[in-house]
């Protein structure tokens, strides 16, 4: 399981080994959040060639890039970033080290109790300033993903790059446009600029009518392997795209909006998320 954390506003790349239960960061993104470095991972490596014996701290592990492609990643865990950040000058190590306390406790406390996992979700979301409205459409269509993830998996999907495929597919099916094409309809492209988090209600609904039919069609037709999924994944998108036309012909006003989160003014964000401007 790979995520994203935040750090006073910083992204902070992580992802949790079930081998030992605990949590990897991108070393990079810690640097840049402690030292507000332009390029963080030239101070990394900086510092790596000053102190080699930092990188034993260090495992490579596939984090996604800026560009949305995975690439291997120096990653350290909690002990590793302890002695990492000790070999860096700045005022917000302590504020740190707190940070990646709870953190791990956190997980823990998660994984004896999973539904804690979906409760943090919602309150991050409602710290941003999405409606409640909003917030439930968004974890259940995580849950409509992970089905659907799932089912790939058991019918011999590989992960990552057929599963970028295929997701591309669902969505251009369903709205005309692959994922990097929406993100640029919408004016996103940034690291942590997750689409699905700037998308309107209806754009959440019709992404999980996709998802959730190829599912669907999946299961009834015994889909195994890419290039039968792959085939399903375009008849589920289709089932959406045909509901998502169907809407706007009757409706007279298009699904896909340019509207994004991050440009809606704060005190309009909780009744604007999810309405839409045509």
């Amino acid at each position: 399981m790979s995520n994203i954390k935040l750090f006073e506003s910083k992204k902070i790349r992580s992802v949790w080994n079930e081998k030992d239960s605990k949590w990897y960061f991108s070393v990079s993104d810690v640097v840049g959040a402690l030292t507000d470095s332009a390029d963080p991972k030239a101070y990394w490596r900086q510092l790596k060639h000053r102190e080699p014996e930092l990188v034993t701290n260090c495992h490579g592990l596939k984090m996604t890039s800026d560009d949305g492609k995975k690439r291997i990643e120096d990653c350290a865990n909690t002990e590793g970033l302890l002695r990492i950040i000790q070999s860096i000058p700045s005022p917000k190590a302590e504020p740190f080290k707190r940070w990646l306390a709870k953190v791990g406790y956190e997980r823990l406390e998660e994984i004896e109790n999973p539904e804690l996992a979906s409760k943090r979700m919602r309150e991050i979301y409602k710290a941003k300033g999405y409606s409640d409205e909003w917030i439930e459409k968004r974890m259940r269509g995580i849950v409509v993903r992970d089905e659907l993830t799932n089912e790939w998996k058991k019918r011999g999907v590989k992960e990552n790059r057929e599963y970028a495929i295929l997701t591309s597919e669902i969505c251009r099916a369903t709205f005309d446009m692959t994922p990097s094409e929406y993100k640029a309809f919408k004016n996103l492209g940034k690291q942590g600029d997750n689409l699905r988090d700037h998308m309107t209600d209806l754009e959440l609904i019709f992404t999980m009518l996709g998802e959730a039919s190829t599912t669907e069609i999946a299961r009834n037709k015994d889909a195994q392997g890419y290039n039968e999924n792959l085939d399903t994944a375009l008849e589920g998108g289709s089932v959406a795209g045909n509901a998502r036309r169907d809407l706007e012909k009757k409706s007279e006003r298009r699904v896909s909006t340019r509207e994004n989160f991050k440009e809606i003014p704060e005190a309009v964000k909780r009744k604007k998320i999810g309405k839409g401007d045509g």
